[in-house]
């Protein structure tokens, strides 16, 4: 079972946003010591709306090589057409990722049957374990419990990454998700509390600046160890907030570059941080001894 730590890895870019292979391979290396669990590469917070197909495929396969097989990666292959989910799930299976992480497919509106038979087809086309990733706020869609629960009885299917942080909603899935199927936060604030509940990680924003305290806190939480997790949690609560403060990833690049561990390149409709936001995120990398 793939838990933990689970860091929505960045993807460099070069001032002219171009691809930067050699932060690429230092970042995977520093997660590799920090204690990470695991990678998700080109998701979100890796720019997948912004990259062609041949550079997403090309990322997954760095990243894998670089892991090396000392833990799991987990790929960002999901897409509002059907044939490019297929293309970006079956090219992540052929570079040797662990797993694919598929967004539900957004700005078409589907039904909930809609949403099923996308991700069941998917599903039964490429042979690699999937995780579903439900987030309402950008795919402009919401995958309800009824549906994750058909979903989970589908081979292949074997987890979702839960972003509404609705805990209401975490304790449906956690109570009547069948045996091996796994409950994921998608949302760092509140990822202690549906781990604390039975979830099984975070696939965290949080982590690209902090590995190794993310690491801890699920660590944590997974154990049910509810007083220290929380407190820790609290501490961090600034960086979970200052990494939101714009669109992600804008904020956590910008960190990433203040703390030198990435050059300034996001590619637009991204764009960089706001000056006005500049002292915040400063103020909470300094909170937690990052700059």
């Amino acid at each position: 079972m793939i838990q933990g730590s689970m860091v929505a890895l960045v993807t460099p870019m070069t001032p002219d946003n171009t691809l930067d292979w050699s932060a690429l391979e230092k970042l995977v290396d520093w997660h590799l010591e920090q204690g990470t669990d695991a990678i998700v590469a080109v998701g979100t917070t890796g720019e997948s709306a912004t990259l062609d197909m041949e550079e997403h495929l090309a990322v997954i396969k760095a990243v894998v090589d670089q892991v090396g097989g000392r833990i799991p990666v987990i790929a960002g292959t999901g897409a509002n057409s059907l044939t490019e989910a297929l293309q970006l799930t079956r090219g992540a299976r052929d570079a040797g990722a662990d797993a694919c992480l598929l967004v539900t497919p957004y700005y078409n509106k589907p039904s909930q049957e809609g949403l099923y038979r996308f991700h069941k087809t998917i599903a039964e086309q490429v042979d690699i374990p999937q995780y579903l990733y439900n987030v309402p706020g950008r795919t402009g869609v919401d995958m309800l419990p009824e549906t994750v629960l058909r979903l989970a009885e589908v081979p292949n299917i074997q987890g979702i990454k839960e972003a509404t942080g609705d805990m209401v909603r975490a304790r449906t899935l956690i109570e009547q998700a069948p045996d091996g199927f796994i409950i994921i936060s998608g949302d760092d604030a509140t990822a202690v509390e549906l781990m604390l509940l039975g979830g099984k990680g975070d696939i965290s924003v949080t982590a690209n600046v902090v590995p190794k305290a993310i690491a801890e806190l699920c660590s944590l939480a997974i154990a049910g160890r509810a007083e220290e997790a929380r407190a820790l949690n609290e501490r961090l609560m600034p960086l979970h907030q200052a990494m939101f403060v714009e669109a992600n990833p804008i904020p956590v690049k910008w960190s990433l570059m203040e703390m030198g561990r990435i050059q300034s390149g996001i590619r637009l409709p991204m764009t960089p941080l706001d000056e006005r936001f500049h002292d915040r995120v400063r103020d909470a990398l300094q909170g937690a001894d990052l700059v």
